[in-house]
């Protein structure tokens, strides 16, 4: 095997990564709890604007696909984590993984990148979505009031900012307990709004008809995908993995059993509603949908304004869970692991470089406030390569199964398909990205789908 980089050996005394934002106490349940925070967000509430480039048909088959194809990927990643410590390398991190399967530093560096643009996007996004929040709530009790959304982002980075002084992943256990009952709960509470708004005399005229130019409804379809991509991605499951204590084996199916359970009851029914009222005017944000700007609310305000701060409590669990990777990767050099986690020599720079961490993202916010097309561009980019295509590839590499095999030629032929679908999907969200820019100026106050 070629030579790894250093990171690539197991847990070391001096790792402070490892040793502090790894730390492995948790139970399955607990990974379930983590992987549900990662996967089960307020994206989902896109989902009704990605079955508008899609349709019903094409949109109920890419969700159940993605669905199925995610849940098999993650169930071969935990595979490949579990075959690795019964040889004696039990892997926390991504990026070793795929360097040790296979035998080369460059896919080292190319997971680290990835990883950094997914875990960048979602922490973008999620304080982009809690502002958004704040500001439909505060729209709706002062009209005309003066705040403006990059007042409201300001506002969440420094509430994300104090919560991300949580030193260890595991310790976000409880909160993303909180987390996965909170997304039952606004799943729930907004299909009971759109089920009101479509059957109330005020419903919206409903229209399901696709682009009308072939070739704008071949790009809508493979932004949709990525989206899609990006709903069901998370990136960082062995991280997650990592958090069980050991032995880890099997425990991850079982969370992978709850969170897609959790899957099943809330991404259906929101497509479904929000489709269904909405159709092709679907908003990149159910929520704004629901709560247009002109005109009045199509749902009970109460009811609407549950949904909304159940998200935006969800969405500092969120932005907590994809900021783990790059909180390891920092106190991996910056910590001294041999002076204990709460130490002032840790707390400082902890203290310093996480905040930091938000205040860019929360800088990037205000300043792009595309929360559809990042969707898009994250999903194409960095979730189909992470989550549909290495599992597969690093499946066949180490369990070897027989190529006159179906497990061999069905992981090769979900490679080839969302590698395609990737490439394409990346095409078509950076040019929406690109003409979306038109729309606003920088530190605009509304959000572009």
């Amino acid at each position: 095997m070629a030579d790894l980089p250093k990171d690539a050996d197991n847990r070391r005394d001096d790792d402070a990564g490892a040793s502090f934002v790894l730390q492995s106490k948790g139970q399955w349940w607990h990974a379930g709890f983590h992987l549900t925070t990662a996967i089960v967000g307020p994206t989902i509430l896109t989902l009704p604007y990605a079955f508008r480039g899609l349709g019903w048909g094409l949109g109920f088959l890419c969700l159940t696909v993605m669905g199925v194809v995610t849940f098999y990927s993650y169930l071969l990643m935990s595979k490949v984590l579990d075959h690795c410590e019964r040889s004696g390398r039990r892997h926390i991190r991504f990026r070793e993984l795929a360097a040790d399967v296979f035998g080369s530093g460059w896919t080292f560096y190319f997971v680290i990148f990835i990883q950094t643009a997914i875990n960048t996007g979602v922490g973008v996004g999620a304080i982009l979505l809690a502002a958004q929040c704040i500001e439909i709530v505060y729209s709706n009790l002062w009209p005309h009031g003066s705040l403006k959304l990059y007042h409201f982002i300001a506002m969440v980075t420094v509430i994300m900012i104090l919560l991300s002084q949580l030193p260890t992943f595991h310790s976000l256990r409880h909160i993303n307990l909180c987390s996965l009952l909170l997304s039952l709960a606004y799943s729930f509470l907004v299909v009971g709004a759109c089920i009101h708004a479509g059957t109330s005399p005020n419903a919206p005229s409903r229209d399901y008809s696709l682009e009308p130019r072939k070739s704008a409804r071949v790009f809508s379809a493979f932004t949709s995908i990525s989206i899609i991509a990006a709903i069901f991605g998370n990136g960082i499951l062995p991280e997650i993995q990592a958090t069980l204590a050991p032995p880890a084996t099997g425990k991850m199916v079982k969370g992978l059993m709850m969170c897609y359970g959790v899957i099943c009851v809330t991404f259906y029914s929101v497509a479904v509603c929000g489709y269904w009222v909405f159709g092709n005017k679907s908003n990149s944000n159910l929520l704004k949908s629901l709560l247009p700007d002109e005109g009045p609310s199509l749902a009970p305000t109460w009811l609407l304004g549950l949904a909304v701060i159940c998200v935006l409590l969800q969405l500092f669990a969120i932005g907590l869970v994809y900021s783990q990777v790059a909180y390891e990767i920092m106190e991996k050099k910056s910590a001294d692991v041999k002076q204990g986690m709460f130490s002032k020599r840790n707390v400082i720079p902890r203290l310093i470089l996480r905040s930091i961490y938000m205040i860019l993202c929360g800088v990037v916010a205000a300043m792009l406030p595309f929360f559809g097309d990042i969707n898009g561009v994250v999903g194409a980019l960095g979730f189909i390569p992470l989550d549909f295509v290495l599992p597969m590839l690093l499946y066949n590499m180490t369990h070897k199964p027989p190529k006159s095999s179906c497990t061999y030629w069905i992981n090769i032929s979900i490679i080839i398909v969302f590698t395609g679908a990737g490439i394409m999907g990346a095409f078509s969200s950076v040019r929406k990205l690109v003409l979306d820019a038109n729309q606003f100026k920088l530190f605009s106050s509304e959000v572009v789908d």
